[in-house]
């Protein structure tokens, strides 16, 4: 979650979905054909000449834009901080989650639809159906920010063979503006549709909080999350200590998409190039906060990215991403990226500068597919967090796209 002023505590199509729900402690993972195994960590290798790479994602129709009104009430809470969703595509159901950290309501999720016609691809509307509480272990709501096992909620996925959630918490931690906050170590969990814990995935050791400047840094924990045809893919939004600055006007940064399989079990980490800032703050000691907000896999190894950045004096600035792990280096044993010239980032293309879409451009969060249409054309929906702040929208914008 972001504030477009100031922080406020932060902030394929459908053979993607293939995640075995056997038992809650066995989880799922990766997307992408396992490699012959390399002696410098390599993992993957390009395609050759006889296996021609498929014309990338294209955004072909823009389909339209829907919102939510600000603050509304639904069910005894208020709407807001929809950070994530996706569609169970039996039913149409989407899902969508809020990082409300009981400024409001406790952690929650909610269910609706998005009603996209698959014969015409138009986008008429968006309704609220429910609405629930997540749980931790023990059944009981997480507590609020600043409190120890306390959820940021930022990213949400619909289990279709299993019938069940799985979605990430950002993690906290105290820096030199947050004093006196306790250690949350970012988690992907399972939940039942009624919000019951149901087990979590694996943590990489190098993806846990520590005291000092060690980890993830605060505000830069899980933030993307997707199925993939052979388990699950988490990235978090930017770069740890050990593996660079954050994002300048200068240089880029190099943030971390960890992979799990079916079992559950860590399979490798691939390092994501995330760009320069395109614009400078203003005044020049302004903020800027710049990363990756929401992942979706496309095939076994090319995703959708979204990068977005908060710049002071500027506003929103964000971009869809397409991106490929073949011959990208396994960095799961690099401890740190910074000044390593060893390794091979994922490779990434441009799909669309969002801003063309929505003047002004928000803070877009949320990415999943929508119904296939019956061009054979992929939906796809962007949607936006709004902070809770008046100044930004619940936002739902709808493509039609190809290369899916």
């Amino acid at each position: 979650m972001r504030s477009s002023m100031h922080k406020v505590g932060r902030r394929g199509c459908a053979a993607v979905a293939a995640v075995l729900a056997v038992v809650p402690a066995a989880v799922v993972m990766d997307g992408r054909t396992p490699p012959a195994r390399a002696s410098a960590g390599r993992a993957g290798t390009p395609a050759g000449p006889a296996q021609a790479a498929p014309r990338g994602v294209r955004i072909t129709r823009f389909l339209g834009e829907r919102r939510l009104p600000h603050l509304m009430k639904f069910q005894g809470t208020t709407v807001g901080g929809l950070s994530g969703f996706d569609r169970d595509p039996r039913t149409g159901t989407w899902y969508f989650i809020s990082d409300d950290r009981w400024r409001y309501d406790p952690a929650r999720f909610y269910s609706g639809r998005l009603d996209i016609d698959p014969a015409t691809g138009a986008f008429t509307g968006v309704r609220l159906t429910g609405v629930t509480t997540l749980k931790r272990p023990d059944g009981t709501p997480y507590p609020g920010y600043g409190k120890p096992d306390s959820a940021d909620p930022e990213t949400i996925r619909f289990d279709r063979h299993g019938g069940r959630l799985l979605w990430g918490h950002e993690g906290d931690r105290p820096d030199e503006t947050h004093e006196g906050i306790p250690l949350s170590d970012l988690f992907v969990r399972w939940s039942g549709r009624d919000g019951r814990f149901e087990g979590g995935l694996p943590l990489p050791a190098n993806l846990r909080l520590t005291t000092g400047h060690r980890g993830p840094r605060r505000n830069f924990g899980f933030e993307g999350l997707t199925f993939t045809p052979h388990g699950v893919a988490a990235m978090v939004e930017g770069p740890r200590y050990e593996d660079g600055e954050p994002p300048t006007t200068e240089h880029g940064a190099v943030t971390r998409l960890t992979l799990w399989n079916r079992r559950g079990r860590l399979r490798a980490q691939y390092a994501y190039p995330v760009d320069r800032l395109p614009a400078a703050p203003v005044p020049p000691t302004g903020t800027t906060d710049s990363g990756v907000s929401e992942i979706l896999a496309v095939d076994g190894h090319r995703y959708l990215a979204l990068e977005r950045s908060w710049i002071e004096g500027v506003n929103y600035k964000v971009k869809l991403y397409e991106f490929d792990v073949r011959g990208a280096t396994n960095v799961l044993a690099v401890d740190a990226l910074a000044g390593d010239r060893r390794y091979r980032p994922v490779t990434k293309r441009l799909v669309a500068d969002l801003g063309r879409f929505s003047d002004p451009v928000q803070n877009l969060e949320g990415l999943a597919w929508g119904p296939r249409l019956r061009s054979g054309e992929c939906s796809l929906v962007v949607g936006s967090d709004d902070n809770f702040d008046a100044r930004e929208v619940t936002q739902f914008l709808a493509f039609a796209v190809r290369g899916c």
